[in-house]
């Protein structure tokens, strides 16, 4: 997988130390369908997911990472998610850290395919007939595939929600 270059340039200053980054999951939906793609680090059936760019807007971002990695052209219909991932350690050692903006995307044109090397396989599969994926993925597709207009914001739980009083 690519790094991107703002990344590469941040490791050349901090090593493998943790970085907190922005990034997207867009979970693009048609006729009951969703779009996955098959990574090309570990085999595993996901959502596009991406890292955004400096300054770029998440909504943007997400429909950049559709088209490159599957040759889609979507548009975001609405904010389904944003949350924290767990930390995650890299094969290289890099460790890094997310708040992701999970996208419900409507298809526009194009077939899927495997765009860029982050993935061999870019396939449509029924809502009901997903492949193995992790449980986080599983919660980021059900949120973004209902009908239930509305955005969940995760909290860690280790503050209080309700004011005072």
């Amino acid at each position: 997988m690519p790094i991107p270059d703002f990344i590469a340039e941040l490791r050349r200053a901090v090593g493998h130390a943790p970085l907190w980054l922005s990034g997207i999951s867009a979970v693009t939906i048609r006729d009951g369908k969703v779009l996955l793609v098959k990574r090309s680090d570990n085999g595993a059936w996901t959502a596009v997911t991406g890292i955004l760019d400096p300054g770029e807007n998440p909504a943007d971002g997400a429909v950049r990472e559709v088209l490159e990695e599957t040759g889609v052209t979507v548009r975001p219909t609405r904010l389904a998610w944003v949350h924290v991932t767990g930390p995650r350690m890299y094969p290289n050692g890099d460790q890094a850290q997310y708040l992701d903006h999970v996208f419900r995307m409507e298809w526009l044109a194009g077939d899927p395919y495997p765009a860029d090397d982050e993935s061999t396989e870019a396939a449509w599969f029924d809502l009901d007939e997903l492949p193995p994926m992790t449980a986080d993925m599983r919660r980021r597709i059900a949120l973004s595939a209902t009908d239930e207009v509305r955005t969940v914001f995760e909290t860690s739980g280790e503050l209080p929600v309700d004011p005072p009083g």
